[in-house]
């Protein structure tokens, strides 16, 4: 038997003193819960836009050609300026144009004589014929030489006509009113009918904002029209907004005036303008230009942050806290930015309170602290720049 110490005793005799305060002690407390910030979404009536890129495009466009040959006798414009319907714009040396009249007119003087004296001889047939003093064959040639007078006398009138017009189109008008181009040819040039071009001019007011439409969202708008949620822009005049490179809003407004009759089987789009109202002439064919068409019909939607939303892959989340303080996640159908928030169009309802701070420290039911604040709107209610969807959503959105 070992026999220990009294040393040995103490030492062990306190060791056993510690183990059993040790034990004693209670378990740690639990750590504390996530404070997040909680709000009701806003509600508001949304109406989405889709965005597209193109140009403008001048409705009339006429590259100018003489009606007749000669040489250019006058210039009567100055480069690039407005010019009307029916404006002089050149002159072509009307003088051959002048004696073809002159020579025509006396034509139809030879004409209306050669037919009055043939009237005066079927008249005296007449007499003849009733006091059976010529041949009947005699009267027919003289009938028939009354009516070859009559068709020269419609020949030379025609001609008469024919030189008026020539002599007209010497004088070369603007078929439209709009922005001449500059001058092609020169004082003295020969210009050849039909052929030679003169300048151009296009019409600047109202104008064609044309751009190209994808299948999806063409597919879209059929479906929208077939159920009556959006009229068709083929027979509606849907509104469509304008914004210039270097401008931050859409500040030119018109609407759909036309749609092609068949989708490009090369690119997978479809062809269409809107028309646009340009009284001061500022719009010029060519520009670029971002239009934003309306989308859908009115319909309710929830606005919340968009950091209150996650990705899960292919979904999108958001957090709400429960009647038991607890998180819990919600599956979203997002839409486009209105008044700087987004638009959730289902997966919530208005009076769940969603999270929309301190979401990163989140588990699905999780305890969490709450504190309720008010959602306010963080932009004006514009339809912002488009997010990069490919599929028909919307890319921008009004509030009504």
């Amino acid at each position: 038997m070992i026999k220990l110490t009294r040393s040995v005793r103490s030492l062990l005799t306190v060791t056993s003193l510690v183990a059993l305060g040790a034990c004693s002690k209670s378990a740690p407390p639990p750590p504390p819960k996530p404070q997040v910030s909680v709000a009701l979404p806003l509600q508001r009536d949304v109406v989405d836009w889709d965005e597209y890129v193109g140009r403008f495009e001048a409705i009339q466009d006429v590259e100018l050609r003489p009606r007749v040959s000669g040489t250019i006798d006058n210039i009567l414009f100055a480069n690039g300026q407005h010019v009307r319907a029916g404006q002089p714009l050149f002159t072509i040396d009307p003088r051959p144009y002048a004696a073809a009249l002159a020579q025509a007119r006396a034509q139809v003087a030879k004409a209306q004589a050669a037919l009055t004296n043939a009237r005066s001889e079927l008249a005296r047939a007449d007499k003849l014929l009733a006091a059976q003093a010529i041949a009947k064959e005699e009267y027919e040639t003289k009938l028939a030489t009354v009516r070859s007078a009559q068709a020269d006398l419609g020949a030379a009138n025609a001609n008469v006509s024919t030189a008026r017009l020539n002599l007209d189109f010497t004088t070369v008008r603007s078929p439209i009113t709009g922005i001449v181009s500059d001058r092609r040819v020169s004082k003295g040039n020969y210009a050849t009918d039909a052929t030679t071009v003169l300048t151009r001019v296009v019409s600047t007011d109202p104008i064609w904002f044309t751009f190209d439409g994808a299948e999806s969202f063409y597919l879209k708008y059929l479906r929208q029209a077939k159920t009556g949620e959006r009229g068709s822009s083929r027979t509606t005049p849907n509104p469509v907004d304008v914004q210039l490179a270097d401008e931050s809003g859409f500040r030119w407004h018109g609407h759909m005036q036309f749609v092609d009759n068949a989708v490009d089987p090369n690119s997978g789009t479809i062809r269409a303008h809107a028309v646009i109202s340009n009284p001061d002439g500022f719009l010029t064919p060519g520009l670029f230009g971002r239009a934003r068409l309306l989308g859908s019909g009115t319909y309710h939607a929830m606005l919340v942050p968009d950091e209150a939303i996650l990705t899960d892959q292919t979904r999108k989340l958001v957090y709400v806290v429960g009647k038991d303080g607890k998180a819990v996640q919600r599956p979203v159908d997002t839409g486009p930015l209105v008044e700087g928030l987004r638009v959730v169009k289902t997966g919530i309802a208005p009076t769940e309170h969603v999270v929309i701070t301190g979401i990163t420290n989140l588990q699905p039911g999780t305890p969490v602290g709450a504190k309720l604040v008010t959602m306010q709107p963080r932009a004006a209610n514009t339809a912002p720049s488009s997010q990069p969807d490919t599929a028909p959503p919307a890319s921008d959105a009004t509030a009504k």
